[in-house]
């Protein structure tokens, strides 16, 4: 049964890439997905751009296994010597746009879930919610969904990990700061330049170090990304905009983290979000201790996920390599995704049976 669950989630895969699923513009690879499942007997639910289901013997009073990942992509870069488009494979690898982040994780998570799906006296129930917006952080994929589900136990977020598990992932802030000076000729002493006034509190959000470290993230991560200063050569700028990368850690909440900014440095800060934060599991959770078990290092990842919109106990778990994630020429071994398939059912089966 797991062979023939690996080559229907390669098909899968490669119908996906050959189905252009940039986010918000999803609508193919949903369509795709929830007519595979149906193809198997699964009762399916649509929401805008994402699917979820349930298994078939689902019983209220068992907790619930939430088997999560995306079918959005990034945009291809001007990298690409292969059609994106194309699902091409050379050599055990399979090439295509969204192959690795995150088509291979989801797939091989569709495949656990019907292996699973009308098995009897299970311990746990699964839902498995394919999603969309990941890549752009958006308000209708996961964020969408996670109201309409049933309460969840803990969920795995199919992310590329070689199938390691991510016990712990850094939470994101954008945030937008604003310094006020006062116009002036840039020949004479005029005015209060606000670029220069903005440069005390640059240079604080790189060096300033918060108190606690996370025993599994390390230190958070404040890093300046853009700034705009300035109109024209002659005049003294009265204003000055830069924006923050924070990388939350699970020392701190981010609204906590907003209020130690606000207390040391001197321009307006506004959060676009607090809502993307930092998640985890233990590593004494008995899923993490069945995938040590059976071969998974634990770690901290420094990279956000959907992961960042579930507030409960959650692991990142997936095949595919992180480090190819938006890269041109993207792809994925069949043999990680066949590997994935196996791990994610070995690891489950020991919890579940």
């Amino acid at each position: 049964m797991i062979t023939e669950l690996q080559q229907e989630a390669i098909a899968l895969l490669k119908n996906m890439i050959e189905t252009p699923s940039l986010s918000r513009e999803e609508e193919g690879t949903a369509q795709l997905i929830n007519d595979f499942l149906e193809s198997k007997g699964v009762n399916t639910h649509r929401l805008e751009n994402n699917v979820y289901a349930y298994n078939k013997y689902y019983d209220e009073s068992k907790p619930t296994i939430l088997l999560n990942s995306h079918h959005d992509t990034v945009k291809p870069n001007a990298g690409y010597t292969k059609d994106p488009f194309s699902a091409i494979v050379e050599e055990g690898k399979l090439y295509g746009l969204g192959s690795n982040d995150a088509g291979g994780c989801l797939v091989s998570l569709i495949a656990t879930f019907l292996y699973f799906y009308d098995q009897e006296d299970l311990k746990y129930n699964f839902v498995l919610a394919a999603t969309a917006e990941e890549e752009i952080s958006g308000r209708n994929g996961l964020e969408l969904t996670l109201p309409h589900l049933d309460e969840i136990d803990f969920a795995i977020v199919g992310e590329p990990t070689q199938m390691d598990a991510a016990i712990a992932e850094k939470g994101l802030m954008v945030l937008d700061c604003v310094v006020k000076g006062k116009s002036g000729h840039a020949a004479r002493e005029e005015g209060e330049n606000a670029l220069y006034k903005a440069l005390k509190d640059i240079q604080w959000f790189k060096d300033y170090e918060f108190e606690r470290v996370s025993d599994a993230l390390g230190k958070m991560k404040m890093s300046v990304t853009v700034i705009n200063s300035g109109t024209q050569h002659n005049v003294v700028p009265d204003t000055c905009s830069f924006v923050v990368d924070v990388r939350v850690t699970d020392a701190y909440e981010n609204l906590e983290v907003v209020n130690i900014i606000k207390k040391h440095v001197d321009c307006e800060v506004t959060p676009r979000s607090t809502r993307l934060t930092s998640s985890g599991i233990s590593i004494e959770h008995s899923f993490v201790q069945a995938a040590i078990s059976n071969g998974a290092k634990t770690y901290g990842s420094p990279t956000m996920s959907d992961q960042a919109l579930f507030s409960g106990v959650s692991v990142k778990m997936g095949p595919g390599k992180s480090e190819r994630s938006h890269t041109a020429d993207e792809f994925i071994y069949l043999s990680e995704i066949e590997e994935g398939i196996e791990k994610y059912i070995a690891n489950l089966s020991k919890i579940c049976s």
